[in-house]
């Protein structure tokens, strides 16, 4: 039985109903590591982490495919490379990556060593990762060298010259600077060896809500675990296959719909960090079942497109507020993308996400007008809408906690989350996702404008 219908309990046939849960029984405790390692042991030979064919234009570092294996090993190594810090068990550990093998493996070895992985857009300037960097209390940085023309780890040392906490600064490729640790390095000269007998039980996640460096929102790893198996009950990846993603694991959405997909569903990832027409054009025909994730502004220009028939679904991912595509395409007519094939992922915030085939029963769009439609175990996840019309969610896929001064409050898998956003509309469907109160200032607006003289 694959990771995610464990955790999902779904039926072994795919198609009936998953059965009910009660909303108060424990869902299984998972992490990443220990997901990569059952897989190492029982495939070692299955490729875990595949690098794009342009990634020495832009890093000066080679494209490598890794195996399970061989992932496994190497986060090991860094793993307990970080162990020897000497930090805190729980220390927050900023990771300003792109989305390379190196971003994967930096993850899962903080996970494996214990600490909270905080995520850091590597678009960010110096202004806005010192405010994460004092907001979260970082006590180190994973980064890199070189990202084209820019200089992450030249950046980092500017913001460790001006936050005294931040005492590991380390980078991975060639022309590391001076002061800044060289994980290649570590990773070849660091001790080997299998995992510890005891390995720490895995620490969480921080991401940004909006990408807003004072907005830090911590999720354990099991809530993680539960987000990817609630996106693979719809994306139905299986073992072995390629999630070929657009979208780097900076938050909930890349890490959900991609690393973590990939680890829970024991398939294969390959992440285009530097978008290339090209270099896109040539992973995506690469032989293979392949489930693509993409931005959702990304659909009107693949919606045309010859597309090859391993193409098993496209994910596209929307961030609300967000206007929803309409569902007017017709089974048989003349597209590339077939109307089966395509899944609406919504993410809303750092709090949730919701994914659905579109024109099926799923479809977020129905979803979104009647929760009661989400067939998902309640321990899982769950969708209402409150008294003002905004969505809530609650289990163990949406357990989030805001930071309060970089200090952690318990999240309950049973309390409700709000959102700021209202669903409109139309026939049942919704058609656009708003935040609700503008949304309630736009009615009463158009009631106004209406009303009779």
């Amino acid at each position: 039985m694959s990771a995610h219908r464990a955790i999902t309990r779904e039926t072994r046939s795919g198609g009936g109903a998953l059965p009910a849960t009660p909303v108060g029984t424990p869902l299984r405790r998972l992490g990443l590591g220990p997901l990569l390692a059952a897989t190492a042991r029982h495939h070692p030979d299955r490729i875990a982490v595949v690098d794009p064919a342009d990634k020495p234009a832009w890093s000066d570092r080679p494209a490598i495919t890794w195996t399970y294996a061989a992932a496994a090993e190497i986060v090991e190594r860094l793993a307990r490379g970080l162990r020897g810090w000497r930090l805190p068990p729980g220390s927050r550990i900023g990771l300003c990556l792109p989305g390379s093998a190196e971003s994967v493996l930096a993850i899962l070895a903080v996970e494996a060593a214990g600490h909270v992985a905080v995520l850091l857009p590597v678009s960010w300037d110096e202004e806005r990762l010192l405010a994460a960097a004092q907001g979260v209390g970082l006590s180190a940085v994973l980064t890199q060298a070189r990202l084209g023309e820019a200089a992450p780890a030249e950046r980092l040392c500017a913001v460790a010259a001006r936050y005294f906490g931040l005492r590991y600064l380390a980078a991975f490729g060639p022309d590391v600077p001076d002061g800044v640790i060289n994980l290649d390095r570590f990773v070849l000269d660091g001790p080997a060896g299998p995992a510890p007998d005891r390995p720490p039980a895995p620490a969480g996640f921080v991401s940004f809500a909006g990408g807003d460096p004072d907005r830090p929102i911590f999720r354990s790893a099991e809530a993680l675990v539960a987000a990817a198996a609630a996106h693979l009950v719809v994306a139905r990846v299986a073992p072995g296959e390629r999630i070929l993603s657009l979208i780097a694991p900076h938050d909930l959405r890349g890490l959900a719909t991609g690393l973590a997909a990939a680890i829970v569903a024991g398939a294969t990832l390959e992440v285009l960090p530097v978008f290339d027409g090209t270099a896109f054009a040539t992973a995506l025909r690469r032989p293979g079942p392949t489930h693509l994730v993409a931005p959702a502004f990304l659909e009107d220009n693949l919606a045309g497109r010859d597309l090859p028939p391993n193409l098993r679904s496209a994910t596209f991912v929307h961030r609300a507020p967000t206007r929803l595509p309409a569902r007017n395409r017709a089974p048989g007519g003349v597209q590339a993308l077939r109307l089966d094939a395509v899944i609406d992922t919504v993410v809303f915030d750092e709090t949730a996400l919701l994914s659905g085939r579109r024109g099926g029963p799923g479809d977020v769009a129905a979803i979104l007008g009647r929760p009661d439609r989400l067939n998902l175990p309640a321990g899982l996840l769950e969708i209402r809408h409150d008294a003002g019309g905004r969505i809530i969610f609650r289990g163990q896929a949406s357990t989030v906690t805001a930071l309060q001064r970089g200090s952690l409050r318990t999240a309950n898998p049973m309390d409700w989350r709000e959102t700021p956003y209202a669903a409109n509309l139309f026939a049942g469907l919704a058609t656009a996702l708003d935040v609700a109160a503008l949304r309630a200032e736009a009615d009463a607006l158009e009631t106004t404008f209406f009303a009779p003289a």
